[in-house]
């Protein structure tokens, strides 16, 4: 059995981390840690885990619930509070790391190890190997996931153009003025245009696909020659709780059809688990609940449109980091993921 502990165990990912780990074959859950509920019922926070759990909060690692051994920590912290709480706990040197923030997802180097970027599709081999997984944001999930086969074949236009719009999960459980009920219900808004925190991991992610092109790469191609696509992402906060909905539009390198350009999809996505591709238009609430992705392509005048779909607590955080653990404890990569969606 693996046995894991989670960091900030009263917030939204550790709470789907707790549904999930809870089912799983090969996990046993020994600390859920929180600094200011030690020794409540887990259940108490996460209500609906009432009767299927009887784990309490534990203050940290050296407290009598927290004395275990532990195989791994998922870290599901504030944005930049992990690396100072990963200097202030005394892991054992064994233990594995997935961090849920986004302290080390640009800068990688942590204590002699580096942070392995933890998108499963693309850096599968590197997770397998990888002691410190840095769990990729959501946005960036469900964008990165509808580029990779066009930047890995070296067809990515200079001009990429993203509206993406997000459920209120996405904020965090701590309270603002536009996580309110009041403000969200039947509004929508514009945040952070052009410079989302998630900016910076996509075009570091392209910038290494870009790289590892060049010898292969088509002259005519600007980011085969190193550059980074211009990228204007706008985020959009949606009146509902859960999932994320990315829109997508460029031109790319090349004379090809809508059959070639799906080709391209269905072949880099073959192996799989969670990605699949549509004919059909898709929405939202088809990946709600699930770890899936779900992209659609299209085209019209040289232009071509990509939908991406995710539910940003699951592919885009928990869902996620579990695949990474499957992988770097080789497990079925699948397990304890084949999750159902709600559908209405």
């Amino acid at each position: 059995m693996i046995r894991v502990a989670i960091a900030g165990g009263t917030g939204y990912t550790a709470g789907e981390l707790l549904r999930i780990l809870l089912n799983h074959p090969m996990v046993e859950i020994s600390a859920v840690l929180s600094s200011t509920l030690a020794g409540e019922m887990v259940s108490s926070v996460h209500k609906d885990l009432t009767g299927d759990t009887n784990l309490r909060f534990t203050s940290d690692l050296s407290s009598p619930q927290g004395r275990k051994e532990i195989d791994l920590i998922f870290l599901t912290l504030g944005h930049g509070l992990s690396k100072r709480y990963l200097d202030e706990l005394n892991l054992p040197e064994s233990c594995k790391i997935i961090d849920l923030g986004n302290d080390f997802r640009l800068e990688t180097h942590y204590k002699g190890e580096d942070f392995v970027y933890g998108l499963c599709e693309l850096n599968r081999e590197e997770i397998v190997k990888a002691k410190y997984i840095a769990n990729p944001g959501c946005f960036a999930t469900s964008i990165l996931l509808a580029l990779l086969p066009l930047a890995v074949d070296a067809k990515l236009n200079d001009d990429i153009h993203i509206h993406a719009i997000t459920g209120s999960t996405g904020a965090g459980k701590s309270l603002s003025e536009s996580t309110h009920f009041s403000y969200r219900d039947s509004n929508i808004s514009v945040y952070k245009p052009f410079t989302h925190q998630h900016l910076g991991e996509i075009k570091r992610v392209l910038e290494t696909i870009s790289a590892k092109s060049l010898s292969s790469a088509t002259q005519e191609h600007s980011a085969a020659l190193g550059e980074i696509p211009n990228i204007n992402f706008v985020p959009i906060r949606g009146d509902f709780t859960r999932g994320i909905f990315a829109s997508i539009y460029t031109k790319i390198t090349g004379d090809l059809t809508l059959e070639q350009v799906y080709s391209l999809y269905n072949n880099f996505y073959s192996g799989s688990a969670f990605v699949k591709i549509s004919r059909e238009p898709i929405s939202m609430k088809e990946v709600v609940n699930t770890n899936k992705t779900l992209l659609h392509i299209e085209s019209h005048n040289g232009y071509w449109h990509i939908t991406s779909v995710i539910d940003n607590l699951l592919k885009g955080a928990s869902g996620q980091a579990v695949q990474n653990m499957n992988l770097m404890f080789s497990i079925e990569e699948s397990s304890a993921l084949r999750l159902k969606g709600s559908a209405f």
